[in-house]
């Protein structure tokens, strides 16, 4: 039987209210499953970077960014991923290819973008399949 400091520990964590990020994490993985993607990886944190989402598409390893915004005051969501977001993403994601043995695999960036105003039930999703190139010197991504 669990110690009473621990089960609350459980009940505290799986019951609380989940974050903005975190909607929008599951949600996009949920969107993509629907499309066909098998999710194999969320929240891969590595020394170089972290990964929101690993999918495969077909024969293509898909790393896909996650970007919730409850408002397009500040921008659109996909606007977030700049230039020095792009370099984290290859770095991290070479590392994961590398890691696992899927060097002589194709890979892609797909970005998922979701609009979620407060009280909203659903977001807004766009999806953007192969949105950037690897970024860097020395990458190889086909």
């Amino acid at each position: 039987m669990y110690p009473l400091p621990r089960l609350r520990h459980w009940l505290a964590t799986r019951f609380r209210e989940k974050s903005l990020g975190e909607r929008g994490e599951d949600a996009a993985a949920e969107f993509l499953k629907r499309r066909g993607y098998h999710v194999v990886a969320r929240h891969v944190d590595l020394r170089v970077g972290e990964l929101d989402i690993v999918a495969v598409d077909g024969r293509t390893v898909v790393f896909v960014e996650v970007k919730t915004r409850s408002s397009a005051d500040a921008g659109t969501p996909a606007e977030a991923i700049d230039h020095g977001k792009q370099q984290r993403l290859t770095r991290a994601a070479l590392a994961y290819l590398k890691a696992h043995g899927l060097l002589d695999y194709s890979a892609r960036f797909d970005v998922v973008a979701l609009t979620w105003p407060p009280g909203v039930r659903r977001p807004t999703i766009e999806h953007f399949e192969n949105a950037f190139a690897p970024v860097g010197s020395g990458q190889f991504f086909s």
